[in-house]
Formats: structure tokens, sequence, C-alpha cells
């Protein structure tokens, strides 16, 4: 019966493997996607701009005040229904991952009573069997899921539309390939792909749901812009850090810090609420599982290190070493990103692309290597005898089992009053780990020869597995990392200072703040959630220490960890500083290479196919002639809208003559010219066009954008990528230098009332001045206007 249920699987196993295709086009992390989007070249980027055409004028005059209060109220729904989602999201992986690594502990214990090579195998074809069902997800059924997911998040924040990043697979993808990913014991986590999960959450929200999978509603599809995407996917972000870390303020900091470019004081308390929504989520889901109905998901579940009963004071002597262990901290984080960058430099252009079988063999080799070295490694440890009493203990229990959330793991020891170091920090989830080497009143727990060989092994498995096809975070592997060297920064210091009150837990949690400082280049998001998550503001002041040195060491050296691996995936990020060559530039100069192609204003539909076949651009000058003569730019019309014109055909017309745009009805509403989110919309090679179709006229007046952002042609590049990133624009005219000026706006004339009036302090100013000095400011005129006329000229 046995052999026959065996037989079974096995045959099962066959199969499925033999599903797998031997290559496949597209990379596992998304990267075909980015070099071969649906009728355009290359990356595409989003319309973050407002189009002010006829149809959305017309759209907008016909809201009043009550519909304005149900799209405020509405947005405040969804910033609700995404931190519960986000918060459920991170219940259910925390969850799973905790009680998978539990039971795989717990079995593995078993068994090593009795046999130390069963235990291993077992240990090591638990972790196989979740890490290949973590690659085989996301190879199988959703490559944008592979990472970390934050560098495509931060690209779409930053105006880059990225094909598959918020799809309903790529969430599904997310959480699953999580938990098999972590629950193997890979070095990596499951924060940054936690932060891509809150993300998709937002997205589907917000335009429905999924129409592929039949799981949509046409309710919830009020914002169909990107601008309102963008918003919806910021508080999806910075819910998924919060749930990550229980760091609500660290959310909202992070978001502001790190994924967005574009931000105000209205977004920042949608943001702030998701992110406090998600702090009761989880806070409520740890409460219901104290009860203890949640099997070996407890207290620990979440990451939450409490050091409040460590170190509770510093000395100036110690500023010295916790500088050294910012300098280390950038240092490593710089070194990190260099290697990450060759090795999936290397995967990208020659590993995977022998295809999908390659990546899960890589994906399970790497997990067999890590199994046997965790395993491994702490056999060769020599145990080391409990602490003799129990106050110089903390009072901790001496010994525990391994994978039972404590210090001093009993672990191939010959006794039961020994524990093995290396075990407690190598045969042990990472939290725990981390628990342990941020734990107080612990002295020499750990030997230095035990750390160096964690930080050895540990930091060159972080350096294989990032860039595998599995979701994978950094930040607690970051942890992992810093938190060893600093301990070991401590254990010298308290050798060294042996009179002062000194704790290597505290320097363990700085060095932990240093590596992702000099990894991931942040401070004020960081600082907050090293606190938040430390329970312990009074070591405040030396995170923010530790930190800002290590980000300077890691500046000197390369770019942060996501910045270079958007590079790696192609990702053309606008950094919030514009390059130093730029200020020798001006703006004619950086548009040179490109051919403007302009439009009539009345157009035949073949001659509008034939552009949109012969070329990939995403907007078009339309231009106009007066009765002159004169050549005038009417506007700027998208190559969506277009699409959208030609598929409907009911704006043809046979005349070649333009129409009033104000007397003309509008056929179609605003929304119809949104684009969906999975970035699939309209491609001309879709349309059909008869003969009697493309020898009609369009008029683009009504829907092009008649007032686009224009800047002259000799304005300094610096000024152009300033105010190109801050709008989060698309598309931006460069035109001549303008012959006159009809007016100037200053402050005043933007201090306008609902009744369009200025404000009562405004008007009186106004005319103070203008009663002052309206005889002097009359002579300056008359004097100035000539020069004013040869500069303009």
């Amino acid at each position: 019966m046995l052999s026959n249920h065996l037989q079974n699987g096995i045959e099962s196993a066959n199969l499925l493997w033999s599903r797998v295709p031997e290559s496949d086009d597209a990379s596992a992390d998304g990267a075909g996607l980015l070099n071969s989007p649906r009728d355009g070249g290359g990356v595409d980027s989003l319309d973050y701009e407002v189009i002010e055409n006829y149809a959305y004028r017309e759209e907008q005059a016909h809201r009043g005040k009550l519909y304005v209060c149900y799209y405020v109220a509405v947005k405040w729904f969804f910033s609700l229904l995404i931190g519960i989602g986000t918060g459920l999201a991170a219940v259910f992986i925390n969850l799973s991952v905790e009680n998978f690594a539990g039971w795989k502990f717990a079995l593995t214990f078993a068994i090593i009573q009795k046999s130390y090579f069963a235990g291993f195998v077992v240990y090591l074809v638990i972790n196989l069997v979740l890490v290949f069902s973590s690659a085989y997800i996301i190879t199988q059924f959703a490559p944008a899921a592979a990472g970390s997911g934050i560098p495509e998040i931060k690209g779409y924040l930053n105006g880059i539309d990225i094909p598959g990043t918020l799809l309903f697979r790529t969430l599904i993808g997310k959480i699953f390939g999580s938990i098999g990913s972590v629950g193997g014991g890979l070095a990596l986590g499951k924060e940054g792909p936690l932060v891509h999960t809150g993300a998709c959450i937002a997205s589907l929200l917000g335009q429905g749901g999924s129409t592929k999978y039949h799981f949509n509603s046409r309710w919830p599809q009020l914002f169909k812009s990107d601008r309102d995407r963008r918003d919806l996917v910021t508080c999806g972000c910075a819910a998924g850090v919060a749930a990550a870390f229980r760091a609500p303020v660290g959310g909202v900091l992070f978001a502001l810090e790190e994924v967005t470019s574009w931000w105000r004081s209205q977004l920042m308390w949608r943001v702030f609420f998701t992110s406090a929504i998600v702090a009761v989520v989880v806070r409520t889901a740890m409460g219901w599982c104290k009860s203890g109905i949640c099997g070996h998901f407890g207290g620990g579940g979440f990451i939450i290190w409490d050091v409040s009963d460590g170190q509770d004071d510093y000395y100036f002597k110690e500023l010295l070493p916790m500088a050294v262990i910012g300098v280390i901290g950038g240092l490593l984080g710089a070194l990190f990103n260099q290697l990450t960058f060759y090795l999936t430099s290397w995967r990208r252009n020659s590993l995977h692309k022998k295809g999908n079988r390659v990546k899960i063999y890589e994906a399970c080799i790497i997990s067999c290597l890590t199994s046997a070295i965790s395993f491994g490694l702490p056999l060769l440890r020599k145990c080391s005898p409990c602490p003799a009493s129990v106050p110089e203990s903390g009072g901790i229990e001496c010994p525990r089992p391994p994978g039972m959330y404590g210090n001093y793991v009993n672990f191939y020891c010959k006794t039961d009053n020994e524990y093995n170091d290396l075990a407690t920090i190598f045969f042990n989830t990472q939290d725990d780990a981390i628990r342990n080497l941020f734990s107080a009143k612990t002295m020499r727990e750990f030997s230095a020869q035990s750390l160096l060989t964690f930080l050895a092994m540990f930091y060159t498995l972080a350096v294989v597995t990032f860039g595998t096809a599995v979701p994978a975070g950094q930040f607690v592997p970051g942890i992992m990392i810093g938190s060893t060297y600093g301990r070991l920064v401590g254990m010298f210091v308290v050798r060294f200072y042996k009179k002062l009150n000194i704790e290597e837990g505290t320097y363990a949690l700085l060095g932990a703040a240093s590596f992702l400082g000099g990894s991931m280049r942040m401070t004020v998001s960081l600082c907050v959630i090293m606190v938040e998550i430390t329970n312990n503001l009074k070591l405040l002041p030396l995170i923010m220490l530790v930190l800002l040195i290590s980000k300077a060491v890691g500046d000197a050296f390369n770019e942060g960890l996501y910045e270079v691996q958007a590079r790696l995936k192609g990702i053309p990020l606008l950094e919030s500083r514009p390059k130093n060559h730029m200020r020798q530039m001006i703006a004619k100069e950086a548009c040179q290479s490109q051919k403007v192609i302009s439009l009539p204003r009345v157009i035949r539909v073949a001659d509008v196919a034939s552009i949109l076949r012969s070329n990939k651009h995403n907007g078009f000058p339309v231009i106009d002639h007066t009765r002159s003569g004169e050549t005038l730019v009417i506007g700027l019309v998208l190559r969506s809208h277009l699409l959208v014109l030609l598929q409907s055909k009911v704006d043809f017309q046979h005349s070649p003559l333009p129409c009033d745009p104000s007397a003309r009805s509008i056929r179609h509403s605003f929304s119809e010219f949104a684009k969906p989110v999975s970035s699939k919309g309209l491609c001309i090679e879709d349309i059909h066009l008869s003969s009697d179709d493309l020898e009609m006229y369009i008029d683009l007046a009504p829907f092009l954008n008649p007032s686009p952002y224009v800047v002259p042609e000799d304005m300094s590049l610096t000024k152009v990528y300033n105010l190109f990133r801050q709008l989060g624009l698309r598309h931006l005219f460069v035109v001549p230098r303008p012959s006159r000026v009809i007016g100037l706006i200053t402050r005043k004339d933007l201090l306008i009332e609902e009744n369009g009036e200025s404000s009562a302090v405004e008007l009186q100013q106004s005319t103070s001045v203008r009663g002052r000095y309206s005889e002097t400011a009359t002579r300056m005129d008359a004097a100035a206007r000539p020069l004013l006329d040869d500069l303009l000229g």
C-alpha cells in the first residue's frame, strides 16, 4: 500500500517536471517583459499628468460637491481596504512560514536523537521541497514575482510602466513563493516581497480586481488614471513595510524616502491611515494566536526584537568603536551591492537564458548548499558549558532544543548541560537568530570564532542567493550580517572597557543598522524602523550616527542596492538629483537626436494609422495654421488616445475642415482613454480599418492636451530635469525663445478664493503697494520696456 502511494507520488512529480519547458524567452524576474512591451519600444512611461482636454473639462463641469465628497470618501475607504488586505496577507505569510519552520525543526530534532545523518536528510529534503515549490511557482506562473519587487515598484512610482508587476498572478506568486523560499531556510527575507504584495493589493483594488481570472467588479473602478493608481500603490508600499516590521511610522517614511518620487500632504494622511490599519490588523492577529490555535506561530512570528532591557546608557568612549561599526557597514554594504550586481548580471546574461529548468536547478542546488552549511558547520563546533549561575545568563534557560525560540541551543553536545553557540544562530530561523544576537545579559554566549565563521558563510550565501528565481527580500539577511559583526565588535569593546556597563547586543543592533545603511542607503526611515522594532528610543542617536557614517562610506563606492538592481533590470529611474554634467547642457542639446513627428489638427485616418505603425512615439505635437499662414502648436495628443479614436470610429468625419470643439458633443468619457493597469492596452495591429474608414478624417482638437508643459530651448538641463521629475511628466515641449510676454504670475495671483477674488489681506497689501509706488512703477516700466523688448526679441 505504501509502495503504491510512493509510486504514484513519483509519477506525479515526473509529470509535473515534464511540463517545465526547456527554454523560455522571458526571464524569471520579468526582464523579458521590460524589453518587449506591446506596441512600444523598450520601457514605457506612465501618464501622471492630467490631460485637460474637452472630455476632461466636460466631465469636471458635471461633477458637483456631492461627487467630490464621494470621491474623497472612496479614497479613504480604499486606504482602509489596502491596510486590511496587506495585514491579512502578512499574517498568512508569517503564519505559514513559522509553522513550516516549526514543524521542520521539531521533526529534525526528534530524528537526531537517534541519528544525526537521518535528521540531516529529513532537514535537507523539507527545505528542498519548499524551495522547489517556490521556484516552480515563479518560473511557471508568475515570473514578475521573483526578487524583492522593490526596484519595480520604485520604477512604477517614478513613472515607469513595467508589465506584469502588479497583476493578480504576481500577487499570488509573491505570497506563496515567499512562504516556500523563506520557509525553506534560504538566506533571504520576506520583507521586500511584502512591500510588493501591498502594492499589488492596492493596484488590484483600484482596478476592481482581475479581469483575466474573472475576479472583478465594476463598482471600485473609480481610479482609472495613472495618477490615482500611483497614490494607491504608495499606500500599499507603506502598508507592506508596516506589516513586515510592525512599524507603521517607519512604513510611511519608507514610502516617502525610498520608493516615491512625488509626494503631497493629502497623500501623507492616507498613507499614515493605511499603516495604522495594518498595525491594528497585525496586533489583533497576534492576540488571537496567543491562545495557541496558530500552531508554532506565536509571539515571535512578527519581527520585533525587544532590547528595552539592554544597555541603559552609553559613554563617550564608545563613540569610536561605534563609528568603526559604521565604516565596516559602509564597506561591507558597498561590497555586497557590487558582488550581487556582478553575479545577477551573469545570471541574466548567461545562466537564466538556458531555460526555466536551469533556474529551478539553481534554486535547488543553493537550497542543498544552505542546508548542508547550516546543519553541518555546527557539528564541527565544540560545545560550551552553560552559564554557571542564573543571574549571569539573565534568567535565560540553558540549554534549549533547536528551533525553540531561545538562546543556548543544545546541538550535538556530549552532555545536557552544554550548548552549541554556532547552532544557536545557524540551525535556527533567521528571526530567532537575530533575537539571539540582539539579546542582552548573555555575555560570552558566542565566541569570536563562531561569529566570524557565521559572518563569512552567511554573507556568501546571501550574495549567492540574491537573484535566484524566488521571491527574496534583503532586510533580514542584512540585519543578520550586520548584527554578527556588530556583536563581534561589542565583544572586543567589553573586553577593552572592562569597568563600563556595556551590552554586546547593543553593538549587534548598531551593526545591523550600519549594514542596511551601507547597502540600501536609507537613513530616516531605516532609523525609525530600527527604533520601532527594538523598542529602545535611547539608542536613537547612536543609530543615527552609524547610519550617517555607513551611508557616506557606501556612497563613495557605488549606488544603493535598489538603484543597482533597477539599473541592471533596465528600469530608467530618474534619481532625486540630476547628474553633474547636465549643468553644462541646455534643453535643445538633450533632444537633438529625436525626430519630432507633428500631426495637423484635422488629419486623415490613413495618415494616423501609417504614423502609428511606422514609429513607437507615445506623444505627438498637434499643429494648426492661422489665417496669416503662421504655424501654431495647439497641444499634445497621446498615442493611446489616438488608438481609442481609431477603435471607436465614432469621431470620423468626411470633411477635412475643423469643427468648433465647444459646440460639438463629446462622445467619449474621460475614463475611456485610461490605460488598463496590466499595460496591455490597444495595439495598432488589433484595430481593423476598412478602406472607407481610411479615407475619413479626425479633428484632434477635442482630444488633445491644450496646455502641455513647455520650456525654452536654452533652459539649463538641470532645471528641465527637476521640473520633469518633480511634476511626474511624460512629455515636455522644447520651443524657441518666445517673442513676447502677455503676463507675469506672482504669488498674489495664485491666492484666489473660490469666488474668484483674492483674499482680504492680499487685496489690502496690493492696494497699499499700488498706492505708494504707482508713480515710480510707471516711470520704471516706461524706461525698462525698450530693454525688455530687446531681450525677448
